[in-house]
């Protein structure tokens, strides 16, 4: 994976964040969602590198190879503020004051508070599979509830932990063959690190709480994504069953949205590289 990639740690503060980086061109910053690792986009990745980009692809704050500080009880150390600053630091320190950015699931989050807390920084983003976790949380009925029931798993204190951990592989389903086997094993070790399970668990209790709480006050503070927005969502996914056409919702928080669906499932960089490849290039290139 990621042939001619460059791969480090970058200290970050509080954070130490693993990176991997390729090509040469205006820079793009890919964010992974929950529970991949920056291997995620092996297959997207080259693609844009080929289409004249430099590409960056971290692991989140406590995915993968990543590390922060410990859980706090108010779960700041993994709000999506304290990991938007981390991806900051890691493109100022490869360099790049300003960038595209791409955010997938739980990356998606990430970004929409990387765009809103640094708005200079963000030349254009993408959010995948995803809506302001603000906006899950208002449509939450029992549909909802069904479907997404594990952000209310997780949300509970040290039982998801102990669930998981007793077989992590039973929890974490993957396969090799769909995710290639690189990615597939980069995966498997991380989810099998008990420090990186109790890391994506902060993030979805950070995200029922202080990212909603500061999502929720931004917005009536008038807070609003001012560059252009390209939303895609995984036909064979249930964001749209949900929700109807997601650009609607992101209509209320940025000035300039478009998109479309994308016949693929949820994790989309693996499934359909081509067509995202496709899309993400295009986009950015103007």
């Amino acid at each position: 994976m990621f042939e001619q990639f460059a791969a480090e740690r970058v200290n970050i503060g509080e954070a130490s964040v693993f990176v991997r980086y390729g090509g040469e061109g205006p820079p793009l910053l890919l964010l992974h969602g929950h529970p991949r690792t920056s291997a995620t986009w092996h297959r997207v990745a080259p693609v844009l590198v080929r289409r004249g980009f430099t590409v960056v692809c971290p692991d989140l704050r406590g995915y993968g190879r990543s590390r922060g500080p410990a859980p706090t009880l108010d779960h700041a150390a993994h709000s999506k503020r304290a990991v938007a600053e981390d991806m900051v630091g890691v493109m100022r320190a490869l360099g790049h004051e300003h960038f595209g950015l791409v955010g997938h699931d739980r990356g998606a989050a990430v970004a929409l508070r990387l765009v809103l807390d640094h708005p200079a920084a963000v030349t254009r983003v993408a959010f995948l599979d995803g809506l302001p976790i603000s906006e899950h949380l208002k449509r939450a009925d029992a549909r909802f509830a069904t479907a997404w029931w594990h952000w209310f798993f997780f949300a509970q204190p040290d039982i998801p932990e102990r669930v998981i951990n007793a077989d992590p592989d039973a929890w974490y389903r993957g396969d090799s063959q769909k995710m290639g086997v690189g990615n597939h094993d980069e995966w498997r070790a991380a989810t099998r690190n008990p420090d990186v399970v109790r890391a994506m668990l902060e993030d979805y209790r950070a995200g029922l709480t202080i990212d909603r709480e500061q999502e929720e006050a931004d917005y009536a503070e008038g807070a609003r994504v001012h560059c252009p927005v390209l939303v895609l969502w995984s036909l064979r996914d249930d964001l749209e069953d949900l929700y109807g056409d997601p650009r609607d919702v992101w209509q209320d928080w940025a000035h300039d949205v478009r998109g479309y669906g994308i016949d693929s499932g949820h994790h989309m960089a693996e499934d359909a590289p081509g067509p995202l490849s496709a899309a993400l290039g295009d986009f950015f290139t103007h």
